[in-house]
């Protein structure tokens, strides 16, 4: 996933045709013509409204079947559903930006396969949360936190308590999975697109357990010897950026070309994305990110940012990241030692460098490959949340 890896390199030849392509890929959900830059924006504005009111009203209707299944099952889906919708709902955004902006107009159509995008979001942090043995997310209490708590409030607490809050935390995550195959089931499209976007999801969520085996086992490895990248790539970018942008294109009726630079453009996206996003993880505003800047260093996450700290860093800077990271009771006084490091070494500089070129990858990709308004508006985007100055 360094620049070289990105897949997301060498798209030229398509700029030219790309309108007449756009028109010739409308499938029977697309009939209008596709929006100007403004008209795009705010029709996916418009999309995003209503997957929030699908989302609300679909995990409601989750509860209720639930309550008639068994109490603690309608909880835990209490429990899923306060996580689900609570971010910027990027991946429905982007769903909804490929479908409208290939020239899609039936909003019924693609909100639910858009929503299916948060819910499986939902379930891949639901369960990352397990892996990383955290009861919190963007400063509340997550699925197994909430478990944690409702159950001392019975006077189960400690150990006692683990054995239940591990099984809400597989459980909600694996009821999160299937619910997002039941949002795509229920799109009003014709089966065999519906069968696409399916396969699709199911590459992805097999995609994404790959990342994060490889993440998970990092932690038996130097730092220097995970390829963070690759990581980044198979943990966040298929699932992330890839899989929502195509099943839009696909409800779009896209052909093979735009879906592969669509796939191109997600993955050096989401590589650009993770990368800020563990910069953030470790010199970020935790009131303004809601996510914490010790943790990351406490469990000593193989990220690209510590691999070039390693690989930058004399004995003495080295010796500060031995004592240091991965240390359970890490304070901010020493994670301001590391953080020193971290940019005396110069590899804050040369990890912001490497996001700079996954962002440029993914403008490039963009513009040259995709019709407007779509490119700019993906081009926007990208910039927007992933190429945040340092």
């Amino acid at each position: 996933m360094r620049s070289a890896r990105t897949r997301a390199e060498g798209v030229g030849g398509l700029v030219a045709d790309a309108p007449a392509r756009a028109r010739a890929s409308r499938g029977p959900h697309a009939s209008a013509p596709v929006p100007d830059a403004p008209g795009l924006a705010a029709r996916v504005e418009d999309g995003v409204a209503a997957v929030r009111l699908l989302l609300v009203d679909d995990a409601a209707a989750r509860r209720a079947r639930a309550r008639e299944l068994a109490a603690e099952h309608a909880a835990l889906w209490r429990a899923v559903g306060e996580q689900i919708g609570g971010g910027r709902l990027m991946r429905p955004r982007l769903t909804l930006a490929a479908y409208l902006g290939l020239g899609g107009a039936d909003l019924a159509a693609v909100a639910p396969v858009a929503a299916a995008q948060e819910v499986l979001h939902t379930a891949m942090l639901v369960h990352d949360d397990v892996l990383d043995h955290d009861d919190t997310r963007r400063g509340r209490p997550n699925v197994t936190g909430t478990v944690r708590r409702r159950l001392a409030a019975r006077g189960v607490a400690g150990p006692a308590a683990d054995d239940p809050v591990l099984a809400a935390g597989l459980l909600g995550g694996d009821v999160a999975i299937a619910a997002a195959f039941d949002l795509v089931a229920s799109a009003p499209v014709p089966p065999a697109t519906a069968l696409r976007v399916v396969r699709s999801l199911a590459r992805a969520v097999d995609t994404t357990v790959a990342g994060e085996l490889l993440d998970v086992t990092g932690a038996l490895h130097g730092p220097t010897s995970v390829d963070a990248l690759r990581v980044a790539e198979l943990k966040t970018s298929v699932y992330s950026c890839c899989t929502p942008l195509a099943a839009g294109a696909v409800l779009a009726g896209a052909d093979d070309r735009v879906l592969g630079v669509l796939d191109r453009f997600g993955t050096a996206f989401g590589v650009a994305f993770q990368l800020l996003d563990d910069e953030l993880g470790v010199f970020g505003d935790p009131g303004a990110t809601g996510k914490s800047v010790l943790s990351d260093l406490r469990e000593g996450k193989r990220t690209e940012l510590l691999r070039l700290a390693y690989l930058r860093a004399d004995d003495a800077q080295r010796a500060v990241l031995d004592a240091l990271v991965g240390r359970p009771d890490l304070t901010e006084a020493d994670a301001a030692r590391v953080r020193g490091v971290i940019e005396a070494s110069g590899a804050l500089a040369e990890a912001r460098l490497v996001r700079a070129d996954a962002v440029r990858t993914a403008r490039t990709t963009a513009a040259e490959g995709l019709p407007e308004p779509l490119a700019g508006y993906l081009v926007d985007l990208v910039d927007a949340t992933a190429g945040v100055a340092g």
